[in-house]
């Protein structure tokens, strides 16, 4: 039972979709989100091929701390022909 409310209390602090599944952060849209991680994509890219990497804590940061932004931006990325990193090696790069 003490779980379940753990549960309950952390989901309503989450910067994810509410319980109805169409209101993300800051009332944004789906739609809109994904739009904002495709904009941010296509600004990292040459930023990232310049530098040669870019740390998940720096993504964290341009992207507002917005985690759904966050993880789309990271899909696009990968779908892009980067190394998204993991864990163990949290940053991002091209792949030659």
């Amino acid at each position: 039972m003490i779980m379940v409310f753990t549960l309950l209390v952390l989901v309503e602090y989450m910067d994810s979709c509410s319980s109805g599944g169409t209101a993300y952060r800051h009332g944004k849209t789906y739609e809109e989100c994904k739009q904002m991680a495709e904009d941010f994509t296509a600004e990292l890219k040459p930023e990232i091929e310049k530098n040669g990497n870019l740390l998940w804590s720096e993504l964290l940061e341009k992207v507002r701390h917005d985690e759904l932004v966050y993880k789309l931006t990271l899909k696009y990325l990968r779908r892009d022909g980067f190394d998204i990193g993991n864990n163990k090696m949290p940053e991002i790069k091209k792949i030659c």
